[in-house]
């Protein structure tokens, strides 16, 4: 069993709009990530299936040519694969579910994030 307390889980600033917390198993990434209003992260596809949650805030997905705002309560399932774009529209506190999990960010591959 794994306990994860997300108040004392390393807290990553990717920018200076953006700060994850991420804890990786065998089979799944959870992520919970700190978006200021105006953050941005570019469109971007992976191999992992992604489910957002929102637990606070409201993001502006774009998948394909559409947008999609996901506000406080809702959740998002994103197929392997399929590019995606986020932009936070307030401040927003969103739960990442990954499977598998994610190696690119293992290996430090996320430079997409940081910018």
């Amino acid at each position: 069993m794994t306990h994860i307390d997300w108040s004392a889980a390393p807290r990553e600033k990717m920018n200076d709009l953006v700060t994850r917390q991420v804890v990786h198993t065998a089979l799944f990434t959870i992520a919970r990530l700190e978006l200021l209003a105006g953050a941005v992260v570019p469109v971007h596809s992976h191999v992992n299936e992604q489910v957002t949650t929102i637990l606070s805030g409201c993001l502006r997905f774009t998948i394909g040519d559409g947008t999609l705002d996901l506000s406080s309560g809702q959740s998002l399932a994103i197929s392997a694969n399929d590019p995606h774009g986020v932009e936070a529209i307030q401040d927003t506190i969103a739960l990442d579910v990954f499977t598998p999990r994610r190696e690119d960010w293992i290996r430090g591959d996320d430079a997409y994030l940081r910018r």
